[in-house]
């Protein structure tokens, strides 16, 4: 039976359809602005703010299983609104969910969350979170609702981008010595994601690396993996900018992990040099 990726042309989605086309099961993804290159998978175009839209690429893929990676950062009707429809879709036809969500929910007024902590988003995009795992929970209650955190790779990341921006002069900026995250890497939670789309598991799970590092500190690893220079690497306080963002939120995956297969690495190992 087909899974359908939504937001498949993403840094995430693109991972997930690479892994789960290469597991040989039948992969459909959809994409907002361009289709990605992947072969031997249908791309659709998608903008979720359309439900019609919605309808007619489910109703030509008949997916049993929908992964939504979707999300824009300044757009409700998008990362909020969007998700309320894949829900609302998915529940309509019995398809099983997983839906990927974002640390982004939390204040960091407790730093430690764990599975079962509620959201009390401090941001528009943690605002837009919260609400989309609400309806999620609420209209497929079996669904699996997946936080994570920074999501990083093997240098084809935002957050890699900027270091080597950054570290070049070729952009203005800091990275905060005093917000702190658990970075994962874009192919484990990738396999997380496909071990949870398996319909034993439902609730509420946390993918997430186990190390805690600041901005900065995942600034440093990055640039000592690369070869750059770490003192060009800039540090700087949320404080001093005015940065309203939560300052320090630690994913607690202890129980995800206890029931998945898919190792999680930390940041230290996998920007590790060589690694």
């Amino acid at each position: 039976m087909t899974l359908l990726i939504v937001g498949a042309g993403g840094y995430l989605g693109s991972e997930l359809a690479r892994q789960a086309t290469a597991s040989g099961r039948p992969v459909a993804g959809t994409f907002a602005t361009r289709p990605g290159d992947l072969p031997g998978m249908a791309w659709l175009p998608l903008d979720l703010r359309d439900r019609s839209a919605l309808d007619r690429v489910l109703d030509e893929m008949r997916p049993d299983t929908v992964v939504n990676t979707a999300y824009r950062q300044a757009d409700w009707g998008v990362t909020a609104e969007g998700a309320v429809r894949v829900a609302m879709a998915a529940a309509e036809r019995g398809l099983r969910l997983v839906h990927v969500s974002s640390d982004a929910v939390f204040s960091g007024a407790r730093v430690h969350y764990d599975e079962g902590a509620a959201p009390d988003p401090t941001t528009p995009y943690g605002a837009a979170k919260a609400a989309a795992e609400t309806a999620v929970r609420l209209l497929t209650p079996t669904a699996a609702v997946v936080r994570t955190s920074l999501i990083l790779g093997d240098g084809g990341s935002g957050h890699e981008r900027l270091v080597h921006d950054l570290a070049a002069g070729r952009r203005a900026g800091v990275l905060f010595t005093d917000q702190v995250r658990c970075p994962v890497h874009v192919a484990d939670l990738a396999a997380a994601l496909l071990e949870l789309t398996e319909p034993v598991h439902s609730g509420t799970f946390h993918v997430a690396g186990p190390d805690a590092v600041s901005r900065h500190e995942l600034g440093l690893l990055i640039a000592r993996r690369d070869g750059l220079d770490p003192a060009a690497v800039p540090a700087g306080r949320r404080a001093d900018v005015g940065d309203a963002g939560p300052a320090d939120v630690r994913l607690d995956g202890e129980a995800t992990r206890r029931l998945l297969s898919t190792r999680v690495r930390g940041a230290t190992e996998f920007l590790a040099p060589g690694a």
